[in-house]
């Protein structure tokens, strides 16, 4: 054909999409422009005759028989190494503050604001893994980059725990010592060490999480009649790889440092790294791939540039042709499945509005309605990820807070003590539970009340877990003041790292086994809803929207105790903080109540979001798996007929 143009109109409709015409609104012909001399956002289009979401092998190439790759076999490589990354980052998040007070003599409270901000870099960034991987590499050889640079990480921590020379002298060291700060310090260049290993370690995170389930996922054919079911239990399996991570972290690896000293401890982390990797690249020859799209900030900026330049123009300008798409069912983004149109966000379709003027060759002037699509989408999903937040906000203050008043409790199970930092294991010993009966307990019990196949739709599992965590803090504030009277009126005021004989530790796992519950329900509802809901080329950013709010958590948390110890401290320090070092003394049980009052808001906020998002209008297999045994297989590229959205308060279909 050349560089000659053809127009291929299509029926008449409205330019809104599928919405009723509106009153005094003029009805556009959409003329579609195909043309050899139009360039794609990332300036190149499809090869080898692959188009669409259409899963490839590792070299690009269309699979020849693709029902002997992906599947349960090929998920199971990939939840090896999740297992083994969610191992190392719990280890060192339990871990690394210890090893930084008692080995190199760094102030606690300095130890503990670093090893944060290593968690909440670690999960902030993952939206960098996520746009190398959506943009360039793919997500298979980003997890292969990554995780091999956390293994270096990892191998970097161990050697310094283990080679004197990197860790300042030890000798006439004691406790009284470490508590009077008269232990030698370490030297600058053993820090910067410390922190360049530390660090590396993160940004091999911040490229794995982004990956690991969107990759676990595409393994999955969205053809298949039972492509939700998979991808529903996918998700719950894929967080139970996780939460068992985050037990051996919680047990075997606190005990290997109190038994074989910290090398043993860190070593083993790289060693289970290293394992890891081996298994993920074993099952190589059974992954299903989806080619990078071409950068996705690329195209967000195309549209933006586009939009702004024809701010100007109006939907019945007599300029105007149409909305712009390429004809058929091929889509001028590599990776991705064509996105109808919808009415959101009006203002960016006049990124799409083709002009008589425009020749579709200049990407930064006239953009397909599918890019347009794109940008919309990313917008609105912000708000859900961003109400869960609040949720990492609690379970970062868990971290500390829950730890400092279980070295006041009794930690004895019968003739068993266990240490302190084995307390956060019990979370995960909740989640554990809590999935092993999910398909037997919570979905045939749910589906009677929601009538929803799965239990559960994604948003509600979402505001199941938030409203969870509500009950978490609401039972720790209650809690807490109930262990301060107990404390003050006993005699232990002063003494706050005096365990109590008589009250027990244990109660916390009321709190705990309440914000496992959450994060079971909310995280893993998240996770399924991003990747269903995400741009089919953007579907790694996506799962990043998770980590970062993760990540924002972390930060949030440390930014509210500096602002609580700021405001509840006395003048002249004439009155204890909430958050005062001796918890006896100090208000942790307000500080739960504001905790409470900030998650209700937070939960209202959630509520309007999940009310006001409508899911969206997919191709043939949307929901397939919801219309029941014996609905009709559709192909991934014929469109969905058109359906009146149906009101919810968690969302539209």
């Amino acid at each position: 054909m050349g560089s000659k143009e053809r127009e291929i109109k299509s029926p008449e409709v409205q330019l809104g999409g599928n919405s009723t015409p509106k009153r005094g609104s003029k009805k556009l012909g959409i003329y579609f422009l195909e043309s050899d001399d139009r360039r794609t956002a990332f300036g190149r289009g499809y090869s080898g005759g692959v188009g669409g979401a259409t899963p490839v092998n590792i070299h690009g190439k269309p699979i020849p028989d693709i029902n002997k790759t992906g599947g349960w076999i090929a998920a199971l490589f990939i939840f090896g190494n999740e297992m083994a990354e969610r191992m190392a980052y719990f280890g060192l998040s339990v871990n690394m503050v210890a090893f930084m007070f008692y080995v190199m003599h760094r102030p606690f409270s300095s130890s503990a604001n670093a090893v944060n901000n290593f968690l909440g870099i670690s999960q902030a960034s993952s939206v960098l893994g996520g746009f190398v991987a959506d943009a360039y590499l793919g997500r298979y050889w980003t997890i292969a980059i990554f995780t091999t640079i956390y293994l270096v990480g990892l191998t970097g921590i161990t050697l310094l725990a283990t080679i004197k020379v990197f860790v300042p002298n030890q000798d006439q060291c004691d406790q009284i010592a470490l508590l009077l700060g008269n232990c030698e310090p370490a030297k600058s260049w053993q820090m910067m060490y410390l922190y360049t290993v530390l660090y590396v370690t993160g940004f091999g995170a911040a490229g794995i999480r982004p990956c690991v389930s969107s990759f676990g996922a595409d393994q999955f054919d969205e053809r298949s009649r039972n492509y939700r079911s998979h991808l529903d239990r996918f998700f719950n399996f894929f967080y139970l790889s996780v939460t068992v991570g985050a037990i051996v972290a919680f047990t075997a690896v606190v005990y290997i440092q109190m038994k074989h000293g910290w090398g043993a401890a860190f070593g083993s982390l790289a060693i289970a790294m290293g394992l890891s990797n081996m298994l993920f690249f074993a099952g190589t020859p059974m992954y299903r791939h989806r080619l990078p799209g071409g950068s996705p900030l690329t195209r967000v900026a195309q549209v933006l540039v586009a939009a702004f330049r024809k701010r100007n123009v109006l939907f019945q300008s007599s300029e105007l042709v149409g909305l712009y798409e390429l004809p058929g069912k091929r889509s001028a983004i590599k990776g991705s499945n064509k996105i109808p149109h919808t009415d959101d966000f009006r203002c960016l379709d006049k990124a799409a509005l083709q002009l008589k003027d425009d020749d579709g060759a200049n990407p930064w002037r006239l953009c397909t309605v599918t890019q347009v699509e794109e940008v919309k989408i990313l917008l609105k999903l912000l708000p859900i990820p961003a109400c869960t937040i609040m949720l990492s906000v609690v379970l970062t203050e868990y971290l500390t807070l829950s730890v400092q008043q279980a070295y006041t409790l009794n930690t004895h199970m019968g003739h068993l003590k266990l240490p302190v930092t084995c307390m956060p294991v019990f979370p995960g010993l909740s989640i554990f539970v809590l999935l092993s009966l999910y398909y037997s307990v919570f979905v045939p019990i749910s589906r009677r009340i929601t009538g929803n196949p799965h239990g559960a739709s994604q948003l509600q599992r979402v505001g199941i877990g938030l409203a969870v965590s509500i009950l978490s803090v609401v039972w720790a504030g209650v809690f807490e003041r109930y262990r301060r009277t107990y404390a003050i009126q006993h005699g232990y005021e002063a003494s706050f790292l005096t365990q109590m004989p008589d009250l027990s530790a244990y109660w916390l796992l009321i709190q705990y086994c309440l914000i496992g519950i959450a994060e079971v329900f909310c995280i893993v509802g998240l996770l399924e809803f991003l990747y269903e809901e995400a741009p089919d080329a953007m579907r790694s950013i996506g799962s990043a929207y998770a980590a970062v709010a993760g990540g924002l958590g972390c930060f949030a948390a440390t930014i509210l105790n500096s602002i609580v110890k700021s405001v509840t401290r006395g003048k002249g320090e004439t009155r204890e903080s909430w958050l005062s070092q001796n918890i006896n003394t100090g208000r942790f049980d307000y500080f739960y109540w504001l905790l409470t009052v900030m998650s209700l808001i937070n939960f209202a906020a959630f509520l309007y979001a999940a009310h006001c998002y409508q899911y969206r209008s997919k191709d043939g297999t949307d929901r397939q798996s919801e219309k029941g045994p014996g609905s009709d297989h559709t192909s991934t590229n014929a469109p969905d007929p058109i359906r009146t959205p149906q009101l919810s308060v968690f969302g539209r279909e």
